[in-house]
């Protein structure tokens, strides 16, 4: 059975924690920061909304730019996975700018 870690308003599974930093190197403590970046981005996940809406969430992270998936549970953001990808960082970078100009 998965254990469940619970900080306040996130969640997330400790499993596919441990196998976040294994592959991305970014534990989903460090990842929920990204949604208190004021510039944050949240988005649509097209691709893996069929059995419950998913989300992106944009936003700094330990001084760069990560890219956190997530739904909504009850009351509570549950993590599924988070890193520091080119693609969210792309579109942080050029919306930010255009809020800029």
């Amino acid at each position: 059975m998965a254990r469940t870690i619970s900080r306040g308003s996130f969640v997330w599974d400790a499993e596919k924690e441990k196998y976040n930093i294994q592959t991305h190197q970014l534990d989903f403590l460090s990842a929920s920061h990204a949604f208190f970046d004021p510039l944050r981005i949240i988005a649509v996940d097209e691709a893996h909304s069929e059995e419950e809406p998913r989300f992106f969430c944009v936003g700094k992270v330990q001084g760069k730019i990560a890219t956190v998936r997530f739904t909504y549970r009850s009351d509570q953001i549950r993590i599924i996975g988070a890193g520091f990808w080119r693609k969210g960082r792309k579109l942080y970078e050029e919306t930010n700018k255009k809020n800029e100009e």
